[in-house]
């Protein structure tokens, strides 16, 4: 008589801490990217300021170009550097001397929101030929291109 060997059958699945252990790895990810994309987040909503501004710099730097002085209640009110609303944020003109003040919403992340950019013209116009616009901002520099000066 032939005896065959009884084979066990092999086990199949994940033990329980094969499993806690990567739940604990998720975990970990999670906890550094939430922040990180928070960030970027809240960098994406800054950077609509400076976009919704482009066209007001335009505008302001041809009128004093052909002026000779920046844009008074009068000019902006007739549409030159005049107010423009985003989703996040608000830019105004302050009259009679074109620095234009963008105000970041409510609806902008808890980091940026309530916080301002100033974009400043130059103080002379005789015979510029350029209107670099100076940025200012009160908000953390690395929610902010480069080139404007934050906190």
């Amino acid at each position: 008589m032939k005896f065959s060997h009884y084979k066990q059958p092999s086990q199949t699945g994940f033990t329980l801490i094969e499993l806690m252990i990567v739940i604990a790895i998720i975990g970990i990810l999670a906890a550094v990217a939430v922040p990180a994309y928070n960030d970027y987040i809240q960098r994406a909503q800054a950077s609509e300021a400076f976009s919704e501004v482009s066209g007001m710099k335009t505008a302001i730097s041809v009128f004093a170009q052909e002026n000779g002085t920046y844009p008074v209640a009068a000019d902006i009110a007739a549409g030159i550097g005049g107010p423009v609303t985003g989703k996040y944020s608000s830019a105004v003109t302050i009259p009679g001397s074109g620095v234009i003040t963008v105000t970041m919403s409510a609806a902008a992340g808890a980091d940026v929101k309530g916080k301002t950019v100033s974009f400043t013209p130059p103080v002379t116009i005789a015979g510029a030929t350029s209107f670099p616009f100076a940025c200012t901002s009160t908000a953390k520099q690395k929610y902010i291109p480069k080139t404007c000066v934050g906190v």
